[in-house]
């Protein structure tokens, strides 16, 4: 399934939404995006193949908007308050392909009708709250009550130079 030119994927979750559900047994695109996130922050070029392609970099980019809000805390956040912090950063509005304000318009065809649109924001919301809880159980995963430095060292980096901004 698509909306607009990218790929509507399952997810394992709890979460309510209009994602399909993967097999709980198998990895997702959420758990994809976890393992290659570092290796692909690294990327100034992408080659995008197909249009699971183009939901992995908007999640790609999502993980650095992720980190950098971590990051710019006054404060070292617990693992609670950055789970407060994220889920707060994955439900607030942000542009989706063919708003004015999504960075990445020239790589991704708008959503077909109004009601595409909306199914496409309730998706990618979904998927961003799915996508932060999992984040923060592998930033604090080492149990210190710190996020981890290894992952923070991402928090200025620039896939593509390009930021979703939200």
């Amino acid at each position: 399934m698509q909306a607009g030119n990218m790929s509507i994927l399952p997810i394992r979750t709890k979460i309510r939404g209009p994602a399909p559900l993967a097999d709980p047994e198998q990895g997702d695109i959420i758990d994809e995006t976890l393992d290659l996130f570092r290796a692909n922050s690294l990327f100034r070029n992408f080659e995008i193949k197909g249009p699971a392609d183009r939901l992995l970099i908007i999640l790609i980019l999502y993980i650095s908007d992720c980190l950098a809000k971590i990051g710019s805390a006054r404060t070292v956040p617990t693992q609670i308050e950055a789970s407060k912090m994220l889920n707060t950063l994955s439900v607030d509005s942000f542009a989706i392909p063919g708003d004015a304000g999504f960075p990445l318009n020239a790589h991704y065809a708008p959503p077909q009708s109004r009601a595409d649109a909306e199914y496409l924001r309730t998706y990618l919301t979904q998927v961003r709250q799915e996508l932060a809880i999992r984040l923060v159980e592998r930033l604090y995963a080492d149990g210190t009550g710190k996020p981890s430095k290894w992952w923070m060292a991402f928090q200025k980096r620039r896939f593509m130079n390009r930021s979703l901004g939200s």
